[in-house]
């Protein structure tokens, strides 16, 4: 076997075609608790619904599926996302605003996809994902 057939091309999804992107969200973020319960809609809910409903139209929405996440342990950091992809880094976003930085998101994610080891530098991040990262998570080889 030579070296070159142990090398995988970048492909937005994996070889049985499921895709090898996912931006998570937190849906349990900004919750509002009374009585030991939640209560109401939260803020990561409000989130992940402006998200869904800008990547209607966005063009990685069938290459970048968008998940909801119970809870990323990041309750003191809300809103919460994450992107992740097939053998890059995962980075962890917190400190997002509830309302108005879905755009930012989708655009940060379209960014993340196009870079194959997944690096997003500082100066090329929107706004609201320049300040409030919480982890970068480096790959499985």
């Amino acid at each position: 076997m030579t070296a070159a057939a142990n090398i995988s091309p970048i492909s937005p999804t994996s070889d049985i075609g499921v895709a090898s992107h996912s931006l998570f969200v937190c849906k349990t973020c900004a919750s509002v608790w009374q009585d030991g319960k939640r209560v109401g809609e939260t803020g990561g809910q409000k989130l992940l619904q402006e998200i869904q409903q800008l990547a209607q139209n966005w063009d990685l929405r069938d290459d970048f599926p968008i998940k909801e996440v119970e809870c990323m342990s990041a309750c003191n950091r809300s809103c919460v996302v994450a992107f992740a992809g097939q053998g890059k880094l995962t980075y962890l976003f917190g400190d997002l605003p509830v309302e108005g930085c879905a755009e930012a998101v989708l655009e940060c994610a379209s960014k993340y996809y196009s870079q194959p080891d997944g690096v997003l530098p500082w100066s090329e991040r929107p706004e609201p994902l320049k300040k409030g990262i919480l982890a970068r998570i480096p790959g499985i080889a």
